[in-house]
């Protein structure tokens, strides 16, 4: 038996599940850069940078002062909250791939939660560019350099994924052993999260780099983690289904229903990065309306896996559980990603869809009403962070963490 009086906290019983505290964390860092992305001025190029963020704020009015300066730092904050946890959760996994714990895990439906490894450091590349584009003057200058660097970096990550997805998809298909009665839940879709956080890294240059080669790689790689996670999703959703159609959603992982939304959005920024490349180097622009109805009609698909995993939730008692009552779960950092993804994907939604087509005026009241309720999306998702942390890593507590299957 263990000595439970060891367990001084959730987090001291360890899940790979805890990186996506990394993923989290992360993500609400990028949301940030969304307010930069559409509200400072960045002509010449599609992003905005240090220049342009110093240009604007030295320029511009009380309000747009106080946006940049939350925005700034809302990314640092986060950003160094992410790398904390992705720093533990590395020191910790090394330490539990040596228990029996470990080679009980590997013999599970929970081996393919090993795959929140290389979503989070995916995710952690895409924050270090967000971190460079933000606060390292000039780095525009030398951003063609940097792109074969990501790429690699990327590569790397997605080789990972690889490895551990057929180490998994290996073992069920030769040796069995899957318990379908026991994925009554979306957890299956997140190694299809971990392939688009590769994908839409591999994407960024092809709408960013000026070279028509590197864009032309960027396209092909990214297309080939695009079509992973979109064939492995479909799999497992449908599977998860089939379960929970039988034996109800599993309590610990309800958040998982929810696991679509941040896997559009991603797979919406990726080919939103593949229709600029293809428009800029090889003259196959998608038009503003064509822009509006794909993110309209992905966007669609967020909302109905809100509604969805948050019907589930509720009856459930998810929140007074596991949020706020006795019991703890590592599965419940699986509902910041949804949150964080339907504030982005609101904000592409309206500038690059609604203001684009000229539906909305930019910054006119209905642009606000609107924003409004992805920056409350984002406020929401800000607090839950924090309260998880301090629920999971924070002051000792009695109950340990229980372990997501």
């Amino acid at each position: 038996m263990p000595d439970t009086t060891a367990i001084r906290r959730p987090a001291d019983t360890y899940s790979p599940l805890y990186f996506l505290a990394s993923v989290g964390a992360g993500g609400v860092a990028v949301s940030f850069f969304m307010w930069l992305m559409f509200w400072v001025p960045h002509p010449g190029q599609p992003v905005p940078t240090f220049e342009d963020i110093a240009a604007a704020f030295a320029t511009g009015g009380p309000a747009l002062q106080a946006a940049i300066a939350g925005a700034m730092a809302g990314i640092a904050v986060f950003a160094f909250l992410a790398y904390r946890a992705l720093v533990w959760n590395l020191r910790a996994f090394s330490g539990w791939k040596r228990s029996a714990a470990f080679d009980a895990f590997r013999l599970s439906n929970a081996e393919s939660q090993l795959m929140t490894l290389p979503l989070a450091l995916a995710m952690a590349i895409n924050v270090g560019f967000v971190l460079g584009l933000v606060f390292v003057p000039g780095l525009w200058s030398v951003v063609e350099y940097l792109f074969p660097v990501a790429m690699i970096a990327f590569l790397a990550v997605g080789a990972l994924a690889l490895r551990i997805m057929g180490g998994f998809i290996g073992r069920v298909l030769t040796e069995g052993g899957f318990k379908c009665s026991a994925n009554n839940s979306f957890g299956q879709v997140l190694p299809a999260f971990a392939f688009a956080m590769t994908g839409v890294g591999l994407a960024a240059p092809a709408a960013l780099s000026a070279s028509p080669a590197i864009a032309g790689t960027a396209l092909v790689l990214s297309s080939f983690f695009l079509v992973t996670a979109g064939i492995i999703a479909l799999v497992a959703v449908l599977l998860g289904f089939r379960a929970m159609m039988e034996h109800g959603a599993a309590p610990e992982t309800a958040p998982t229903l929810m696991i679509v939304v941040p896997l559009i959005t991603v797979l919406g920024i990726l080919m939103l990065r593949q229709n600029h490349g293809l428009g800029v180097h090889f003259d196959s622009h998608a038009g503003a309306a064509e822009t509006l109805v794909m993110l309209t009609r992905l966007l669609s698909v967020e909302i109905l896996f809100v509604l969805f995993g948050g019907l589930i939730l509720l009856r459930q008692g998810y929140a007074g559980r596991f949020l706020f009552g006795a019991e703890n779960s590592p599965g419940a950092y699986a509902l910041v990603c949804p949150g964080v993804a339907l504030a982005v994907m609101i904000h592409f939604w309206l500038n690059n869809g609604l203001v684009a087509a000229g539906l909305v005026a930019k910054f006119g009241p209905a642009f606000w009403a609107i924003t409004a309720v992805a920056l409350a999306a984002q406020a929401a998702m800000v607090w839950l962070v924090l309260h998880l942390n301090r629920r999971h890593f924070g002051a000792p507590r009695s109950p340990a963490a229980v372990p997501a299957e």
